[in-house]
């Protein structure tokens, strides 16, 4: 870089930061932008740096750019040359790269990571108001311009339009690689605005720019390249690989290239605070997909401006799959086509991150396309093991990720293919399913397995109502389905129940003490145990209506689930009279004592295979007629409302805590608190 400072604290010094951040104003064709942008630096895709080494280079660069923000910008006009000499390079990057131009995409990268990261301070440091102020101008006089109404160039959008642009129409491949991520990177600082607010933002610069106006014409063609970089998990170029020639005189587009300053400085640079990140603690094998699924994330979840919806979120709604070949509605404006085979073996991938989970979320939510698609897959039990997975480690994952895999699955089974063909596929070996060894389970039965173990995690840790609601919703919606369940799942379901009706035993006494206390004293605020108990008494209702729709639709398919309320026939018996029960007791009273009088005339001392017979047996003897009928159990997802309140913090907080290359300082953000999930 032409600098002696090499060491992070001597970052004020550089000659050539010094000279773009200064009382200078300098022109677009000067020739110091080539000496500028002429750094090596290795890419943040590969590299990690010292979390205090980050601190001292944020506070030593924000301090360094404070007069420029506040001050000499708006006087120089800098940023908005540096903006001018990348947008000019630009139009010239898609034949460098056919020409393998290293020199001329490297130099245009630097440009594009310089603009990156003063606009992360800009946006950090002031209001948007203030920002656009920066971008949107008239020039006056040499070193000098005004915001004007008319007449004026709006920078800004200009910018953004280069960006998508470069996302979609630059080809992907080694040289362009670090570009590609930049652009997707700057994009994201761009929207990063909202981590500064409390509130949601629903009118801001973004709508602006990317609802409306000269960005709105690459909606579709965004949405489908990120989707694509997703699919494809394209690697980074391994480091070194393009080495760039050091010219004899050692002047000239590389001066400074070899300079261990220049390398000191710019890794830091770039870095930026991934050492304080959890995706970056363990290497990223694509930044490219992480950022694009992340922008895609944050495009799909913006709110709709006050007069048009959201188009990014329409795209999503309405792709197809390259195989259907019907035509697109006239009402449909940002429609195309991605292969939905590559799509959904990319997911099944990928699912160990937040961000994954919530893209199958909000596919199979929005996309019916996509949701019909994946429910006729005949190899489902490569996207529901990896949710069921995560919903397994429940300890270890954050509250947001497990209500997304729950929600997945409250989607999946609300059709009834699901719930048939889930009991069809046999799995052997389940590793990760450590409380008992599996060696031969169906995919039902182990998702009820694991979803009742979700419900007893929470009766003992989160308490979370929402959470058990769904699950209760999503086994709801398979019982009537149920097929030869699996003893340990049959013993679970009515282990579960016994649980239940522990809790409500102690509650009831509870609350019984506590009116005899209250007689006593007037004084003591009284707990409110009658809540309480109409809580646990809607969750034992719903477990009975669970056990009663299975019993009522598929009695002949489910001898374990038989045998399992005969051995414990006792926990029912204070809830054949209780009034919240007895109706939907009526089935299950009958069942039991159906077949415990055809047991006790086959004698005593009865093998578990010789019960399991009697019970086969008595099933076809069995009136169905006797069985009351019920109105069919079926849950469907809904959103509630005002979905953004949810989800645009969870959004942001993953792409604070995943975003390779991008730090921001804990203390500025107001979005949400630090030690939230």
């Amino acid at each position: 870089m032409g600098s002696n400072s090499s060491r992070i604290g001597d970052l004020p010094k550089n000659e050539y930061l010094k000279k773009l951040s200064g009382t200078e104003s300098v022109s677009e064709n000067d020739p110091f932008w080539n000496q500028l942008l002429s750094f090596s630096f290795p890419a943040p895709t590969s590299s990690h740096i010292n979390l205090c080494g980050i601190l001292i280079f944020e506070k030593n660069f924000t301090l360094m750019f404070s007069l420029f923000i506040f001050e000499n910008n708006p006087r120089t006009g800098n940023l908005g040359a540096l903006i001018k000499v990348f947008l000019s390079r630009t139009k010239e990057l898609k034949l460098s790269a056919e020409c393998q131009n290293h020199i001329f995409i490297w130099q245009t990268h630097n440009a594009l990571f310089i603009i990156c990261c003063l606009l992360k301070v800009f946006i950090c440091e002031m209001s948007e108001e203030e920002l656009q102020l920066h971008f949107t101008y008239e020039e006056k006089s040499p070193g000098s311009y005004s915001k004007s109404c008319s007449d004026s160039e709006d920078l800004l959008e200009e910018l953004l339009c280069c960006l998508m642009q470069l996302i979609t129409d630059i080809p992907l491949l080694d040289i362009t690689y670090e570009i590609s991520v930049e652009a997707v990177s700057t994009m994201v600082v761009f929207l990063s605005c909202q981590l500064f607010h409390k509130e949601v933002l629903r009118q801001s610069i973004s709508h602006k720019y990317l609802m409306r106006g000269r960005c709105l014409p690459y909606t579709s063609k965004l949405v489908k390249t990120l989707l694509y970089n997703f699919i494809r998990q394209e690697k980074p170029p391994p480091p070194g690989t393009h080495v760039l020639p050091q010219q004899s005189d050692g002047g000239g587009l590389l001066y400074g290239l070899a300079s261990g300053v220049a390398t000191g400085l710019w890794t830091v640079f770039t870095l930026g605070g991934v050492g304080s990140k959890v995706a970056a603690a363990s290497e990223l094998s694509s930044p490219l997909a992480n950022q694009s699924l992340l922008l895609l994330l944050v495009l799909a979840n913006l709110t709709d401006a006050a007069d048009a919806p959201n188009p990014y979120r329409q795209a999503i709604m309405s792709f197809k799959n390259t195989q259907d070949s019907s035509p697109f509605p006239s009402s449909i404006p940002h429609a195309f086509q991605i292969n939905f085979n590559s799509l959904y073996m990319a997911l099944c991938e990928q699912q160990t991150s937040d961000q994954a989970t919530l893209l199958l979320y909000t596919l199979l939510h929005q996309n019916s396309n996509i949701r019909t698609y994946m429910l006729a897959r005949t190899d489902m039990e490569n996207l529901v093991l990896p949710i069921l997975e995560i919903l397994y480690h429940v300890e270890e994952r954050n509250s947001h990720h497990v209500y997304m895999a729950l929600i997945i699955l409250l989607i999946l089974t609300e059709d009834d293919g699901f719930n048939r063909s889930i009991h069809e596929v046999m799995l052997k070996n389940i590793t990760w399913y450590s409380e008992r060894v599996l060696t031969e389970i169906s995919l039902g039965s182990l998702l009820i397995l694991v979803v009742i173990r979700t419900i007893q995690y929470n009766m003992t840790r989160t308490r979370d109502k929402y959470l058990h609601t769904n699950c209760l919703a999503a086994l709801a919606n398979m019982s009537a389905q149920f097929r030869s369940l699996h003893q340990y799942a049959a013993q679970r379901i009515v282990s579960l129940f016994s649980l239940l009706s522990k809790k409500h035993n102690k509650v009831l006494e509870q609350a019984t003490q506590s009116l005899r206390g209250s007689l006593s004293s007037n004084d003591v605020p009284l707990p409110d145990y009658a809540q309480d108990l109409n809580v646990i008494e809607e969750v034992i209702r719903m477990m009975l209506e669970i056990i009663n729709s299975c019993l009522t639709n598929s009695l002949h398919h489910n001898p374990n689930l038989v045998y399992a309320l005969l051995y414990k026939r006792d926990l029912f018996e204070q809830f054949r009279t209780h009034p919240s029960f007895q109706d939907i007791m009526q089935n299950i009273d009958l069942v039991i004592t159906f077949f415990s009088s055809r047991l006790l005339q086959a004698g005593a001392e009865l093998s578990v295979e010789r019960v399991l017979e009697i019970i086969k047996q008595g099933v076809v003897a069995l009136p169905k007629d006797r069985l009351k009928k019920f109105p069919e159990l079926k849950f469907k997802y809904v959103e509630e409302e005002q979905p953004e309140e949810f989800f645009i913090p969870y959004v942001w907080s993953l792409v604070y805590n995943s975003a390779v290359g991008l730090y921001w300082n804990p203390q500025d953000i107001q979005l949400f608190t630090m030690d939230s999930d």
